[in-house]
């Protein structure tokens, strides 16, 4: 199918508080970007996977390269910059799927469920959002809502595009939003309430 999937995993994680670099933060025994590594190499759509590290990520940068997947560091200038800077270095004129390495209860069938909708969607970009309500009723604090089709949405850190469009100043996207009983597969990651939340949501076996 010719999807790349970037990881980024670039960033301090500060509202954690913890020594650790965040995609490194142990969940279970197992460091957090494994997880997402994991998924995506699970997925029936992604042909290649790329961790996206920082100068805050050092360790990151070699450590997931024992999970036998490519690394490389980004300038480290912000999100949608540190994308367009990989995209572009490696000349990925394909279908890119970008997603966080905060994300550890991520699994294959969501991968694969955002990948298809993007196929069909006919866009050159799309966006993954989970209803504000549905979030919160989790016990999560969203960093970041807006509003779509009349409806509070929280973006939970999954977005394509087409790499041959990543040089226009303004591209059309899909909002593609997850059904509700999805919401626990998506928790980011960035505090240490969130934490817990992911913790328990791998604990009982609900990622499957």
């Amino acid at each position: 199918m010719g999807v790349v999937a970037l990881v980024m995993a670039g960033g301090k994680g500060e509202r954690l508080g913890l020594a650790e670099e965040k995609p490194l933060i142990k969940i279970h025994g197992k460091p957090m970007v494994r997880y997402v590594i994991e998924a995506l190499k699970k997925s029936r759509c992604v042909d290649r996977i790329i961790v996206v590290t920082s100068k805050n990520t050092k360790k990151t940068f070699d450590e997931v390269k024992r999970f036998g997947v490519e690394a490389v560091e980004a300038p480290g200038k912000g999100y949608v910059l540190d994308v367009k800077h990989v995209v572009k270095r490696f000349g990925l004129n394909c279908v890119v799927l970008v997603v966080s390495a905060d994300l550890p209860c991520l699994t294959p069938r969501i991968v694969d469920e955002v990948v298809k909708c993007f196929m069909v969607a006919g866009k050159p970009a799309l966006c993954v959002v989970v209803s504000a309500k549905a979030y919160r009723g989790m016990g999560l604090k969203p960093s970041l809502t807006f509003m779509f089709n009349g409806e509070e949405v929280v973006p939970v850190g999954i977005n394509i595009i087409s790499g041959d469009r990543i040089d226009e100043p303004k591209i059309e996207e899909k909002v593609f939003v997850l059904a509700e009983d999805k919401v626990k597969f998506v928790v980011n990651v960035n505090t240490v309430e969130e934490l817990k939340v992911a913790e328990k949501v791998l604990a009982d076996d609900w990622a499957v």
